[in-house]
């Protein structure tokens, strides 16, 4: 057998569920959730928009050219004077570029490119997160699906415990109190299966929220990769790997480009210019002076450097400086902030994920030290030795390990994969979703990295997400309980 053969065996034998033979697997329910949920590309559309910070830092540093036309139609004309122009065109034309900016352009710069760094793993920690949610709605929906099929078969089996008390009472074997107990374990245990089915609903419902789609027959998930053998060894990868940690490195040091540029406001600017001009008369030149030529039209042009000398400015630079200070000193103590969590949160997680395992252990004893219990008492029972409320009891303790070891079972898994996110290792190259093109957020930044065209356009974007209003309200679906209380 197969890995995920042994596994989709472990993870169902113990309940009495046979593996679907068609089912949903949670690569399919990652893949889905990549493609269409709507938190994952509105990140990946504010990743674009973060890497325009780049081509709009590196602008204030390139040649500035503007033109500007003007027509003027002289309506008030001195009757008197020698000369009268009717009319004229002026065009006026600036070409400017900054070859000194006391350092304030290239570390903008600078400070952009790493916004655009902690972009990327802010984009892989939202990647993560979600990949995370939608492996916990999985296994959710797997358990519950679990938790209603044990719980319908405890129905079943009280209600021919129910039918066979009252038989003997009818004999003379039991008492009214026997029938008493036996319906109130009926009653409470349709309860519990009403409140597993609305938990079914709710498990569903959330699934579709984070997938895009209703869940159909899910498949257990194959083995999680690589996960650590001790925390030392987690907490190591993820100082390395988590992007929340990577995030608050590169913003950190965006806040340093951020405090060397407010320095540069109080320092003086250099820049080189030309300015030509244009105006013409169109012909509208008139004069009294005999044998006058007038010369309809001109050009001229001017070239300099211009040095501008801030002297004060009102504590502007001061404040500047300042400011990203404050903001350098907050950036330092988020990295921090970020690396405790960081450790926190994988410590936490192995401490989860190894007690589930664990508990997964202990429910597995328990399953079959209560089903021998019940054998046994249900043996003693008919030599006179246990009463009905004993059976009933014993039951109920069979029903709360089975439950307890299915959800053991989906613990250890979501915290195994909590563990891995933690490590920054459960994102989709990770796991393993190339089945079609992944999106690339490095691509999409050197697209526009050094794009210098004024009038290049995109079209107006579209929703890539998909909406669930057309999804039918989830049901958790009771087949009808067959005599002897078992799943058909």
């Amino acid at each position: 057998m197969s890995v995920r053969g042994i596994f989709v065996a472990a993870l169902l034998g113990s309940t009495g569920l046979a593996a679907p033979a068609a089912a949903d697997t949670l690569r399919d329910a990652l893949v889905s959730a990549y493609d269409t949920n709507p938190n994952l590309t509105a990140a990946r559309a504010g990743q674009r928009a973060t890497n325009e910070g780049v081509p709009l830092a590196k602008a204030n540093g390139r040649p500035d050219v503007s033109v500007q036309p003007t027509y003027v139609e002289n309506v008030l004309q001195d009757s008197g004077g020698s000369v009268v122009q009717a009319r004229g065109i002026n065009i006026n034309g600036t070409i400017s570029a900054p070859i000194y900016a006391g350092g304030g352009i290239r570390n903008a710069v600078r400070a952009a490119e790493n916004r655009v760094e902690a972009g990327f793993a802010n984009l892989r920690g939202t990647e993560s997160a979600i990949f995370s949610a939608v492996v916990g709605a999985y296994m959710d929906v797997i358990r519950d699906e679990s938790i209603v099929d044990l719980n319908r078969a405890q129905l079943g089996v009280l209600s021919v415990n129910l039918d066979a008390t009252r038989d003997r009472f009818e004999i003379g074997d039991l008492t009214r109190t026997d029938v008493a107990q036996s319906e109130a374990r009926l009653a409470l245990a349709t309860s519990n299966l009403e409140t597993a089915r609305a938990n079914l609903i709710r498990s569903k419902e959330i699934y579709i929220q984070l997938v895009g789609r209703e869940p159909g027959e899910l498949q257990a998930p194959p083995p999680l990769p690589n996960l650590p053998a001790t925390p030392d060894s987690a907490v190591t990868v993820a100082l390395e790997s988590n992007p929340d940690l990577i995030a608050a490195r590169e913003a950190r040091e965006a806040a340093r480009f951020d405090r060397r540029a407010a320095n540069a406001s109080r320092l003086p600017t250099v820049t080189v210019f030309t300015s030509p001009s244009y105006s013409n008369a169109l012909g509208s030149i008139s004069s009294n002076i005999p044998g006058f030529q007038a010369d309809n039209s001109a050009l001229n042009a001017q070239a300099g450097v211009r040095a501008t000398l801030p002297l004060y400015q009102g504590g502007q630079p001061a404040a500047q400086i300042r400011q990203a200070q404050a903001r350098l000193g907050q950036a330092q103590e988020l990295e921090i902030a970020a690396e405790r969590e960081v450790i926190a949160q994988t410590r936490a997680s192995y401490a989860s994920w190894r007690a589930a395992l664990e508990v997964i252990s202990a429910s597995e004893r328990a399953v079959s030290a209560n089903e021998l219990s019940l054998e046994g008492t249900r043996a003693e029972n008919g030599v006179g030795n246990r009463t009905i409320l004993d059976i009933l009891n014993a039951e109920q303790e069979l029903l709360n390990s089975k439950v307890q070891l299915v959800a053991a079972r989906r613990n250890a898994y979501v915290a195994g994969f909590t563990l891995l996110a933690a490590m920054g290792k459960a994102e989709a190259r990770d796991l393993g979703l190339e089945g079609g093109t992944l999106y690339d957020p490095v691509a999409e930044y050197e697209k526009v990295e050094g794009a210098r065209n004024d009038w290049a356009s995109q079209p107006d974007p579209i929703a890539k997400s998909t909406r669930t209003v057309d999804t039918t309200a989830q049901k958790a679906e009771i087949e009808p309980i067959p005599a002897d209380g078992k799943r058909q």
